[in-house]
């Protein structure tokens, strides 16, 4: 059987990159996906081609059922809509998957003594709070239920440094992410619930090929520098996102499981 047949996950920044290959990989599992995204034609945005006319219909080809929701994730009020929305039309949500955010302001002037505030707002904005806002909207029912999964994406920027100390605005807001996946299983073990995250190090998504060049981040030579030499791939994502969602993970919680090739063990 299929490890999450029966279940339903909710993706957030599922409409391309790393949320849609962990929206295909639930899916492909068996689990019925709604995809959230401010902006559900985003792949189309840096020539990410899908294999149907959105995320929602490829996972319908798959099996399961699949819906897409257009929503900021920033806001606690479209947050609640979604949500609504899903256990309307899917049902109760078993999994969580808080992949919406990155790294999307200037990384030019993102060292911690010059970083425009606003910046630094805008990446715990994306990151940390849409997160949060999805986690205390799926939790009661997950506690009422008395079970649950939620994964969180994190960095290994987390816990390494760049050498001139930027994209500090990005570091930091995943670092909270980290620490509230730890607080959170704390919090929600006792309800049956396992928080943990995944930490990507350098992923070739659509994006970031497109902007690696003007941002000297993930190059060729980066890749060189990585322990399996190359730089990740979206579908990498998959399989450790489906493991910490299914039953496999049963006795793991707490924990940020690195998805970076190696790179966090040769990094300067």
């Amino acid at each position: 059987m299929a490890r999450l047949q029966g279940k339903v996950a909710v993706v957030t920044g599922g409409a391309r990159g790393l949320g849609r290959a962990t929206a295909l990989a639930f899916a492909a599992e068996g689990a019925d996906v709604a995809v959230v995204d401010v902006d559900l034609d985003g792949a189309a945005q840096f020539g990410e081609v899908l294999g149907a006319g959105s995320v929602a219909d490829e996972i319908a080809a798959l099996g399961p059922r699949g819906i897409g929701i257009q929503a900021d994730l920033t806001d606690l009020d479209s947050v609640a809509r979604a949500f609504a929305r899903i256990e309307a039309e899917l049902g109760p949500v078993d999994i969580l998957a808080n992949v919406a955010g990155g790294a999307i302001v200037p990384l030019e002037i993102s060292q911690p003594s010059i970083v425009p505030i606003a910046d630094v707002r805008t990446m715990f904005d994306i990151n940390y709070f849409t997160a949060l806002h999805c986690v205390q909207a799926a939790t009661p029912g997950m506690k009422a239920r008395g079970s649950g999964a939620i994964i969180n994406v994190s960095t290994i920027g987390a816990v390494l440094t760049a050498p001139d100390g930027r994209a500090s605005h990005y570091s930091s807001a995943k670092a909270a992410i980290s620490h509230l996946t730890r607080d959170l299983a704390a919090e929600l073990g006792p309800h049956g619930i396992r928080v943990n995250a995944i930490a990507p190090g350098l992923m070739a998504t659509g994006r970031v090929k497109a902007q690696a060049v003007a941002r000297n981040l993930a190059t060729a030579a980066d890749a060189e520098r990585i322990p399996l030499r190359r730089l990740g791939e979206a579908a990498d994502i998959g399989g450790p996102m489906v493991f910490l969602a299914s039953d496999d993970a049963r006795y793991v919680t707490g924990q940020i499981l690195s998805v970076c090739g190696g790179m966090a063990l040769v990094a300067s």
